[in-house]
């Protein structure tokens, strides 16, 4: 233990890279082929590593804060509702994104879903939105947002002070409804006012017209389970395997005037067996406040089936003054989520799969300049597409800390040999100058 002891956190990273590619060169390319097909059981959700405790409170007068930029990890009852508080400024907006997870042994409604409203001191609402599961009643990960926006159409909920964040879900009774309580990730984000006095109407023309699914060779991208783990991808063809019950998370950058549209194949299958699951597959689209933006529900009897969302408005700041909320959520640069959820009643009908899924990615348009912020957003840089998200899109790995050892893995230029000599390499040298000190 003493050896183990004295060496860095890095350098175990790295060993343990060097142990995965050392196998995977020892089984040869074969065997690696067929072991990337076995599928095991679904994670649920990976919330945010290091994501704080907090406890909602059944009344706004026992409401603990949220601090903008932190993730935190809470529960709601089946029953009731449960409340959280924000202290804001009077110039910046102000995004809280809810994410229910429930338990896959709980059961929903038809029209249950996931409830998220903001308030401010004097009761004043100032924002509402409900999200439901879907017509499958599959338990998934699903996220409703809320927000305080500072704009001259809204005298309300403008002032400095206190603010509260109310959470519920939308049929707790319903028939086929279980009680079971919900875990729950809460981020809470800022967006700091324009320099200069932004456009008080949504743009008046965009290209609605639906875009043909984008053609090519699929690539495999494993995804990810949660938005923080969520897998970057640019514009391309990219293929996975779901199971019943699964959801897989996506992240794809898209710039101030750039257009995305997104469309889900669900492939056929080989069993011969037959019948037909309502909104088998439910594709959901958030941005990068994790609202809720869009969603298509694909049927599925067997056979390979399809489906697009509905033509997204290109981004622009201005699209927050427009009446229809699908426009609206347009209003940001940064990552978009794509959360693609296949029913657990698939496997009633068609077994455990892994079924082949196929997102068909189209970012139409040059980056256009986006507005200038008076200040930074909380967390920094959330609303803007960097240079790494742009490189990390283009190979699939997200930014995190361990960016530097994940690469080694990630780029398709180093081959399996050489990343393990460059991870034994490092290590080495790491434990000689520890050796050596």
């Amino acid at each position: 233990m003493g050896a183990w002891s004295g060496r860095s956190s890095t350098a175990v990273r790295l060993g343990a890279v060097a142990v995965v590619l050392a196998t995977t060169a020892a089984v040869g390319p074969g065997v690696a082929a067929a072991a990337e097909e076995v599928s095991v059981t679904p994670v649920p959700y990976a919330f945010a590593d290091g994501a704080r405790s907090i406890e909602g409170a059944r009344s706004t007068a026992d409401a603990k804060p949220l601090e903008p930029g932190t993730t935190y990890r809470s529960s709601l009852p089946g029953s009731g509702k449960v409340s959280y508080s924000l202290q804001l400024d009077s110039v910046s907006n102000a995004y809280v994104s809810v994410t229910a997870v429930p338990s896959p042994d709980s059961t929903v409604s038809v029209i249950d879903g996931l409830e998220v409203s903001v308030q401010d001191a004097e009761g004043n609402s100032c924002s509402f939105d409900s999200v439901p599961f879907g017509a499958a009643r599959s338990p998934h990960p699903i996220a409703a947002w809320g927000m305080r926006e500072i704009s001259p159409a809204k005298p309300l909920c403008r002032n400095a002070g206190a603010y509260y964040v109310t959470v519920e879900r939308a049929d707790p009774e319903g028939e086929g409804s279980s009680p079971d309580p919900w875990d729950l990730e809460i981020l809470a984000m800022t967006e700091p006012r324009t320099e200069q006095a932004a456009a008080t109407g949504a743009p008046e023309a965009w290209n609605s017209a639906t875009p043909q699914p984008l053609q090519g060779t699929a690539e495999r991208r494993r995804g990810g389970a949660g938005f923080t783990g969520a897998t970057p991808l640019d514009e391309g063809v990219w293929r996975d395997g779901i199971r019943p019950g699964q959801t897989l998370f996506y992240a794809v950058p898209v710039d101030w005037g750039q257009q995305l549209a997104v469309t889900a194949d669900l492939g056929s299958i080989e069993s011969g067996a037959t019948g037909y699951t309502s909104g088998a597959l439910d594709l959901d689209l958030y941005n990068p406040a994790r609202g809720h933006v869009a969603e298509v529900n694909v049927g599925y009897d067997g056979d390979q089936n399809s489906g697009s969302l509905p033509p997204l408005a290109p981004v622009d700041h201005a699209n927050r003054n427009a009446a229809g909320g699908q426009v609206s959520a347009m209003r940001f640069a940064g990552s978009y989520y794509l959360a693609a959820h296949l029913a657990e009643s698939v496997a009633d009908t068609f077994g455990e799969g892994p079924f082949n899924l196929t997102l068909r990615v189209r970012v139409s348009g040059e980056p256009e300049g986006g507005p200038v912020y008076a200040g930074e957003s909380v967390p920094r840089g959330a609303f803007e597409v960097s240079d790494q998200e742009r490189e990390a899109a283009a190979e699939g790995v997200p930014v995190t800390g361990d960016d530097t050892v994940m690469r080694v893995v990630a780029v398709g230029g180093i081959g399996t040999g050489s990343a393990l000599l460059v991870g034994l390499g490092v290590w080495t040298v790491l434990a000689r100058r520890r050796g050596v000190a």
